[in-house]
């Protein structure tokens, strides 16, 4: 089977690769719909080292089951399932707590010997407990909203529960990307009064207006924090969901929280360090967030996009085949694509 595998920065090719079987009872195989190129998947594809042999990528991909282990039940072939961007047991005591991101005998995909998600199949580990079923056929309309649901929609869900959003709470949005998006969306789905968010490219922020932002702040810096400011009376906003992950996007978002605020950030973090000295300190400032436990969420997420109530899958502005992935690369790394799906 093809597949997309990345050697070093600028560097993502597609590849013939052994078609993945069963090797534990607990395995299924999954044939891809659809995929996605997801923003975090840009970091190497803009910094890795340059080496001699590829790794497999994506971790975004809903599919059919083609086969299944003897342990797995609840699955059959011709299922069409949505995998999270991490597999897992769901049964230890953090899948039970909803932290399947820190499952221990779970893991990532395109990793240890398992397969990355953009390619034309799969083989998924631990399928029982990884592996949700959606109610659709395999030519539903719907499956761009229904593969949001492996990544990008829970991330932002799991910013705003994080950051305690919900009716009369105010909101900033750092980010105008599919995350941010993502999270202006579960911000106005949990009832959020009013949501700023700060963006500079306009075709973004029109699709963030529609999903529910109440005001744009385009200024960056001290200035676009000066104008959050001056929208919230001198206060700032109860909650800010910091969707980006770089110093200056973490230094925005302290400075435009109200006293005692929550800021939560689900950006990929591209620092070490959180300025976390006297002035957030003396703020009474809450920080939370990190990685989504994005099966925590599916379930209760899959009944708004089953009927319409919300559509994640608009941040796509770009469908390519398998054969086009290193252009999806490219143009989104380039800012001409907000979020590319892959049609394998």
């Amino acid at each position: 089977m093809r597949a997309t595998l990345i050697y070093g920065a600028g560097d993502v090719r597609i590849e013939d690769v052994p078609d993945p079987k069963l090797i534990e009872p607990t395995d299924a195989v999954v044939r891809v719909l659809r995929a996605c190129i997801c923003g975090s998947d840009l970091w190497p594809y803009g910094s890795r080292p340059a080496t001699e042999q590829g790794d497999r990528i994506g971790h975004e991909f809903l599919g059919v089951v083609e086969e299944t282990g003897s342990e797995v039940s609840g699955l059959t072939a011709g299922d069409v399932v949505v995998a999270p961007f991490v597999y897992a047991d769901n049964t230890c005591e953090y899948c039970r707590a909803g932290l399947q991101t820190s499952c221990p005998h779970g893991g990532v995909w395109g990793s240890q010997g398992v397969d990355g998600g953009q390619g034309e199949a799969v083989r998924v580990p631990l399928a029982q407990g990884t592996l949700v079923k959606l109610p659709v056929g395999e030519d539903s309309a719907l499956l761009p909203s229904l593969v949001t649901l492996a990544d990008v929609f829970p991330t932002g869900h799991h910013c705003a529960v994080t950051a305690g959003v919900g009716p009369r709470t105010t909101v900033t949005v750092i980010g105008d990307g599919a995350v941010g998006l993502s999270a202006v969306l579960a911000a106005k789905r949990l009832g959020a009064e009013r949501i700023i968010l700060m963006g500079r490219h306009a075709g973004r922020t029109a699709l963030g207006r529609d999903f529910g932002a109440t005001d744009v702040v385009a200024e960056r810096g001290a200035e676009g924090s000066a104008r959050v400011r001056e929208l919230t009376g001198g206060f700032g906003t109860h909650t800010v969901l910091e969707c980006v992950g770089t110093p200056a996007t973490v230094e925005t978002a302290f400075e435009v929280v109200r006293d005692g605020g929550t800021v939560s950030r689900v950006g990929a973090p591209q620092y070490s360090e959180v300025p976390l000295g006297f002035p957030v300190f003396g703020r009474n400032i809450t920080l939370t967030g990190g990685i989504a436990p994005v099966r925590a969420y599916i379930e209760e997420l899959l009944p708004d996009v089953l009927d319409g109530v919300v559509q994640p899958g608009r941040v796509f502005d770009r469908t390519v085949g398998l054969d086009d992935v290193p252009d999806g690369y490219r143009a989104m790394a380039d800012r001409q694509a907000l979020k590319v799906l892959v049609r394998p």
